[in-house]
C-alpha cells in the first residue's frame, strides 16, 4: 500500500511514545496551544471547546473522551475541534492525579469509601475490569459461564463515584481554563491580524514602487 509504513513501529515503542513523546510533554503541550491559538472561531467558542475538552479529562469513559468532548462542545456552542484538542489535558502525567481527585471527591459526595479487596492498582482496575467486560462477551456468544461481579463491584467502587466525583473539579478546572484562554486567544488572534495587515500592506507599497519605477522608466 502507499501509505503503509515501511518499517512497522513496534508495540513496545508504539507505548513508550503514548507515555512520553519523542519531543517531550513541553513541545506537545506547545504543539497543542499553537493549533488551538490557530483555529479561525471567535475566541469565545474556542474557549467553549477548550471547557468541554478540559471537562472531559474527568470523566471515566477513557477511550470515548474526543467523542464525549464534541457533544459537550456541540451542545455548549463551542468549537469541536478545540473541545477534541483539549483532552491532551488528561495524559499520562495528569490522569493519575486527576483520577485520585475524581474518585475521593465521589466517595466523598456519595458518602462511601473504596474497599480495599485486592493489590490491583487504580489503572489495574480499569484493565480488569475491560477484560471481564470482554470474557462476559465472548462467554455470551459463544455460550459460557457468565460472572459479572467483578464488573459490579467495579462499577459500585470505581466507575460511579469517578463519574460523579469529577463533575465539581472538572467544572472548576474547565472554567479556570475557560477565563485564562479568552483574553490569550483574543491577544493572539489581534496581534496575527496586525501581522498580517502590516504584510499585506508592505506587499501594496512593494507592488506600487515597482509599478512607478517601471512607469518612470517608460
Amino acid at each position: 500500500m502507499v501509505f503503509k509504513r515501511r518499517d512497522p513501529k513496534p508495540m513496545t515503542r508504539a507505548v513508550l511514545e503514548f507515555l512520553w513523546p519523542r519531543g517531550g510533554w513541553k513541545r506537545a503541550f506547545l504543539y497543542v496551544k499553537h493549533r488551538v491559538r490557530r483555529l479561525p472561531d471567535r475566541p469565545e467558542r474556542i474557549s467553549r471547546g477548550i471547557w468541554a475538552g478540559v471537562f472531559t479529562t474527568f470523566t471515566p469513559f477513557y477511550g470515548l473522551h474526543f467523542v464525549c468532548a464534541a457533544l459537550i462542545a456541540m451542545v455548549m456552542r463551542g468549537n469541536i475541534l478545540a473541545a477534541m484538542m483539549a483532552t491532551f489535558f488528561g495524559n499520562p502525567l495528569t490522569y493519575v492525579p486527576i483520577g485520585v481527585v475524581s474518585l475521593q471527591t465521589g466517595h466523598w459526595l456519595l458518602g462511601t469509601e473504596m474497599r480495599h479487596i485486592d493489590e490491583r492498582s487504580f489503572g489495574g482496575k480499569f484493565v480488569d475490569a475491560g477484560g471481564d467486560l470482554w470474557h462476559n462477551l465472548k462467554a455470551t456468544l459463544m455460550g459460557g459461564d457468565v460472572d459479572w461481579t467483578g464488573l459490579s463491584r467495579f462499577y459500585d467502587e470505581i466507575f460511579f463515584p469517578y463519574l460523579i466525583g469529577g463533575i465539581i473539579p472538572g467544572i472548576v478546572a474547565g472554567t479556570i481554563c475557560y477565563y485564562l484562554s479568552v483574553p490569550l486567544i483574543r491577544a493572539y488572534q489581534k496581534r496575527r491580524r496586525g501581522a498580517i495587515k502590516a504584510k499585506f500592506n508592505a506587499l501594496k507599497a512593494k507592488a506600487a514602487a515597482k509599478a512607478d519605477a517601471t512607469s518612470k522608466a517608460d
